[in-house]
């Protein structure tokens, strides 16, 4: 098994491929599907958006089975998503885990439009930018347009790290050092993924 900086490494060197044009598709050989249906093994679990322009087995050239990956608009934290992410520690093993934001966000968007603005959406949507909004209270002052997404959009990620790390199971597997938890935010128009601090 991969090391967790052994998977952010390959994780990046896919992103460098989907870049330059260059990625591995991944096929449906017999033999690797063969192998999958007996059991999965990936190397990392991605907490990513549902937004149709950022699939994480694309935008990291990843084939079938490497990734285990949750998608929710806004990335957000919502107790069924502990849960999954709690699977991959607990029975899939997996060393790396990643919070993937995405530029343009329309999930941060509405909720910066709820804050500021006093937007609303539909109930269930509601639901949604209440598990975003919490992460927005510390924005610098002044931000507007684009900057302010921009903001928004990680301090979105760190939200989420914030919450996985908070839990029992998160700090133990940090504890033990065989967890890594990484932030991200993918560049719409350049197919970067750019880890954050």
């Amino acid at each position: 098994m991969l090391s967790a900086d052994e998977a952010l490494a390959r994780l990046v060197a896919g992103n460098e491929r989907f870049q330059r044009g260059k990625a591995r598709f991944p096929t449906g050989r017999k033999e690797i599907l063969a192998g999958l249906a007996k059991k999965q093994a990936p190397y990392a679990t991605i907490v990513g958006c549902s937004d149709s322009r950022v699939p994480p087995e694309l935008v990291f050239d990843a084939g079938l089975g490497e990734l285990f990956i949750v998608r929710v608009a806004g990335n957000v934290i919502a107790p069924e998503v502990m849960g999954t992410l709690q699977y991959a520690a607990a029975n899939l093993h997996t060393p790396l885990f990643i919070v993937l934001g995405h530029e343009g966000c329309g999930a941060v968007q509405a909720a910066l439009a709820r804050k500021y603005h006093g937007a609303r959406e539909r109930r269930r949507i509601e639901l949604l930018l209440d598990r975003i909004e919490p992460g927005l209270q510390d924005l610098p002052a002044g931000l507007t347009g684009e900057a302010r997404v921009t903001a928004a959009v990680e301090a979105n990620v760190r939200w989420a790290m914030r919450q996985l790390l908070e839990t029992p199971e998160g700090q133990a597997r940090m504890k033990e050092g065989i967890l890594k938890l990484v932030g991200a935010v993918y560049e719409l128009k350049t197919g970067r993924v750019r880890l954050i601090d």
